[in-house]
């Protein structure tokens, strides 16, 4: 048994009931040794009948070993069905990658949106990421907001497999809307010039239709800020409010550019509350945007 597949088990183990799991046992074992497509297909819509919908219970040692087996991994937010299922997932042989890549093409095709969104969350955890690229690029243009979350929020799949394209178009729809862009893992790691100016851009468009932005945008921003971005940040900082100047401070202080410092040496309150370690991005977010459960 895998990590993964222990984990899993064992946080099914104190959430559902003796005769759930060992359903869920049957059909996994049934499905390993190569049983017919309709079986996986059946038990994978039958999972939330037998297991239930409940949140998994997991304690900060749960949250800390599933980082330690896939970094990103944070299943503080999965219920026991999505975990049902992704187990079964993990069931499925796997040494024809073509063939596996097909079945998960098939479930993906008919799943419905409590469905797509536990197997958005499993893509980190299955056989063969690098095949799962162009299915998560398709998932991030979902108009569906809890299948698009599955895929942006808590998932290090982005971060680790998504080309820059892929990525900044995830990050821009983020923003648009309305996801807290802390939750996005690696979002600081994938930071890139052409992000960077697609959402310099887009407050741009904000401001011209008189409309706010979140203070997060400027986070991936900071370490790539031009000229131009500059004097964004420098209408934010004399014009925006407490959070706005906050983020905009964070920015000029990540930027190599003089000018951004010296634009930062005229708020010396933000400076000294940075450099003190008492303003980071870590608790602005948490401070600024809330958690989202």
């Amino acid at each position: 048994m895998s990590k993964v597949n222990k984990l899993l088990h064992n946080w099914l183990l104190k959430s559902v009931s003796e005769k759930g799991l060992a359903w869920l046992e049957q059909k996994q074992a049934q499905i390993a040794s190569g049983a017919a497509e309709r079986v996986f297909f059946t038990a994978f819509s039958a999972v939330p009948r037998y297991l239930g919908k409940q949140d998994l219970q997991l304690t900060f040692q749960d949250l800390e070993a599933a980082q330690d087996v896939i970094p990103g991994w944070h299943p503080g937010h999965w219920s026991v069905d999505q975990a049902g299922r992704t187990l079964l997932l993990l069931a499925l042989p796997h040494d024809d990658a073509e063939g596996y890549v097909r079945s998960l093409d098939q479930v993906f095709s008919s799943a419905d949106m409590g469905e797509l969104v536990a197997l958005y969350q499993s893509l980190p955890l299955l056989p063969h990421p690098d095949l799962h690229r162009h299915r998560t690029a398709e998932g991030i243009r979902s108009n569906m907001s809890n299948v698009f979350q599955a895929i942006a929020l808590r998932n290090p799949y982005p971060a680790d497999y998504l080309d820059n394209a892929a990525w900044n178009q995830m990050v821009l729809k983020a923003v648009f809307v309305g996801s807290p862009l802390h939750l996005i893992w690696g979002l600081d790691r994938r930071a890139n010039p052409e992000l960077a100016k697609m959402l310099a851009d887009y407050a741009h468009e904000r401001w011209a239709a008189k409309r706010s932005v979140t203070p997060e945008l400027w986070r991936p921003v900071g370490r790539f800020a031009d000229s131009a971005i500059i004097t964004d940040l420098e209408k934010v900082l004399a014009n925006g409010d407490v959070h706005e100047q906050e983020a905009a401070a964070l920015a000029c202080a990540e930027s190599p550019l003089p000018e951004a410092q010296e634009l930062l040496s005229r708020y010396p309150d933000l400076q000294s509350s940075i450099q003190q370690g008492n303003l980071a991005w870590s608790s602005f977010s948490r401070d600024a945007c809330g958690e989202l459960r």
